[in-house]
């Protein structure tokens, strides 16, 4: 088959390919919460469907009716080539021979079963991401040490978290310098292109919150120290969401009370584990305690109102929410610009300072992101 593919399927689509109608469910039900799954049990369906449509990854079995598994690698990789998506291709285990000859071609992994739900996730994410993050090469070096940089600190974070250590806040704080001096000369946009497809969410959305704050910083008039705490209190604002399961963290649909109670405590998380340092500066801590506040004292965790709410978190809340509404997830679209602003008006003079609403809105409509 010669062709050439036309259209993304999205950042979230996974397929899944297999012979057997309950596996293919099971790695469905096993998936959903981060991944829009869509599975075949014939290779050529998949195939037809592959000149269209590039998922993130496809989980591949070896036992796939009409054509073996090594087999329908090799028609993948003639046809799209080894650097447009990942394949996991599952295993019966013992089976060596096969592995070996899987292992030919790149962008391929083998998982042998059974396997855990969580090996099953780990390799997909771990495969989407380190194709997603190879594409960073073909950045612009500024733009490129940026992701590459504070990606770095996330990881460092996420083991930090684990052990129950302090943060070194001067390494997030160099990790920033160059996504600070990519803002400062209009140079940032591969930066929100470049996380996009990033599979860790939660370093996806600090990233963009880290540019945007950054950026409205840097239009407003906020320089040296000051400005680099607006982008690394963007950056580490949510951390206490590596606390959070993923199941809540993914959940298609609306949260249930006792789950809704969980995901807020994020904040409380993200604070207490910020409070272990003692170099963090104040406004990164207000950036992260605050910005759920909202005017009207309907925000959490403190329900502080009015002037309780620092200038910082108010700015951080308008951006928080303008990237959740604009962010792509397994279970949403990602909403347009202008949708979202109409969404966050009708929180105006109630929810969010009306002021620096309009500024943002006026700066990012005026083109800085075209």
């Amino acid at each position: 088959m010669d062709g050439e593919l036309t259209n993304s399927a999205g950042p979230n689509r996974l397929f899944i390919a297999g012979s057997n109608d309950q596996y293919l469910a099971q790695i469905e039900q096993a998936v959903h919460s981060f991944y829009e799954p869509q599975s075949f049990t014939d290779s050529h369906e998949l195939m037809d469907v592959l000149y269209s449509k590039t998922p993130s990854a496809l989980v591949l079995d070896s036992a796939l009716p009409g054509m073996p598994g090594v087999d329908v690698i090799s028609k993948i990789r003639g046809l799209i080539g080894g650097d447009a998506m990942p394949i996991i291709f599952t295993i019966a285990a013992g089976r060596q021979d096969v592995i070996e000859a899987a292992n030919k071609f790149p962008g391929v992994v083998c998982l042998e079963k059974p396997y855990k739900r969580s090996d099953l996730l780990n390799v997909i994410a771990d495969q989407i991401n380190g194709f997603v993050e190879a594409k960073w090469e073909k950045i612009e070096p500024v733009q490129r040490n940026a992701l590459k940089k504070t990606l770095g600190s996330f990881t460092a974070i996420a083991d930090t978290l684990i052990n129950g250590e302090e943060l070194d806040y001067g390494v997030v704080k160099d990790n920033c310098v160059d996504l600070v001096r990519a803002v400062q000369s209009n140079n940032f946009k591969e930066i929100l292109q470049g996380v996009k497809e990033h599979h860790n969410y939660t370093y996806a959305h600090s990233m963009r919150v880290a540019t945007l704050l950054s950026l409205f910083g840097d239009a407003i008039g906020i320089t040296g120290e000051d400005h680099m705490t607006l982008t690394t209190g963007g950056l580490l604002h949510d951390v206490g969401k590596m606390s959070i399961p993923h199941e809540i963290l993914n959940k298609k649909g609306k949260l249930d009370d006792e789950e809704r109670l969980l995901m807020n405590d994020h904040v409380l998380f993200t604070t207490q584990f910020l409070e272990r340092s003692t170099t963090v500066p104040k406004g990164a801590m207000v950036i992260a305690g605050q910005h759920h506040e909202k005017l009207d004292g309907t925000g959490y965790p403190n329900g502080f109102a009015g002037p309780q709410v620092n200038k910082l978190a108010r700015m951080a809340c308008i951006i928080d929410i303008f990237s959740a509404l604009t962010d792509e997830r397994s279970y949403k679209a990602a909403m347009s610009p202008e949708k979202a602003f109409g969404i966050m008006e009708d929180m105006g003079g109630y929810h969010l300072d009306k002021l620096l609403l309009k500024t943002f809105k006026d700066m990012l409509l005026s083109g800085v992101l075209h």
